[in-house]
């Protein structure tokens, strides 16, 4: 068995080093398993990804090599969704920038707002998606969603450019691919609402973060709260605002989902080898 020895997120080089040309099974996180590395581990049977999102992995190659690809929708629910209402909370409350100024020395309340009082637009309307309005449900605020895949009796489903319009946050909860790059972009930060919130835990690549970043210096958007950018670790602009909130891709990272998770993808892994008679 081998482990990750960086602690960190592995690049190409030390995935293809790591892997080499004997690993069978792979409990992967966020590595890029793009054609190259995956052509280079030439016994490589089944990957398990810890966590909901595939898009770290080159499927259509995975396909051609034989490679099984497997993940965990079910165990991050929680903990995503948790973070996303604690995202939500701390803008509209002044959290982060209030601890800011008085580490700084200066002892000043900030005015926030209820979120009871708030239209909260959810984009992706899955099992995150679902949590979050749940969730939202208990404070009393109004939710619209937006996803042509999903049949809601309860919450109202509309166009995304509807949803920009009558919300005052926006929060993200959408699979990343070809067909959702830059899906949020200068043309839905101007039909928001002045003033809204924007919230993205997904995947950075949603976003145009330059067309953010200009919603935000002209007031246009109240303030964003991001858990994932287009380039990580990120340090570019948006950091330098103090109407963005941030923390460092770490939906997941939660104590016990993430060793729900671990265990869920160990499972898949050595059920998956065992049908391939690989392992017994």
């Amino acid at each position: 068995m081998k482990l990750n020895p960086f602690a960190k997120r592995l690049t190409q080089e030390q995935s293809i080093d790591l892997l080499g040309k004997d690993t069978i099974g792979l409990i992967a996180g966020l590595e890029p398993l793009n054609e190259l590395v995956l052509r280079s581990a030439t016994s490589l049977k089944v990957i398990a990804r810890v966590g909901t999102g595939l898009d770290s992995v080159d499927l259509v190659a995975a396909k051609q090599l034989g490679i099984t690809v497997l993940n965990t929708p079910d165990a991050p629910t929680s903990a995503v969704a948790e973070l996303t209402i604690g995202h939500i909370l701390g803008q509209l409350r002044n959290i982060a920038s209030t601890d800011r100024s008085i580490r700084n020395g200066v002892w000043s309340g900030q005015m926030g707002s209820l979120l009871e009082t708030k239209t909260v637009g959810i984009v992706g309307f899955g099992r995150i998606g679902q949590r979050v309005a749940k969730m939202l449900t208990t404070f009393g605020s109004k939710i619209v969603i937006c996803d042509p895949k999903i049949s809601s009796k309860e919450f109202v489903n509309v166009p995304l450019e509807e949803l920009c319009e009558i919300s005052d946050v926006v929060t993200l909860h959408i699979p990343y691919d070809k067909s959702t790059h830059h899906m949020i972009g200068k043309k839905q930060f101007d039909l928001m609402r002045t003033g809204s919130l924007f919230v993205n835990i997904s995947r950075g690549g949603l976003v145009d973060e330059d067309a953010l970043l200009n919603a935000l210096q002209s007031g246009k958007i109240a303030g964003a709260a991001l858990d994932c950018f287009e380039q990580e670790p990120y340090s570019g602009p948006l950091s330098k605002l103090e109407n963005v909130q941030m923390t460092a891709h770490m939906g997941t990272y939660a104590r016990e989902t993430r060793d729900r998770m671990e265990q869920e993808a160990s499972r898949l892994l050595v059920d998956a080898l065992r049908k391939m008679k690989v392992i017994k």
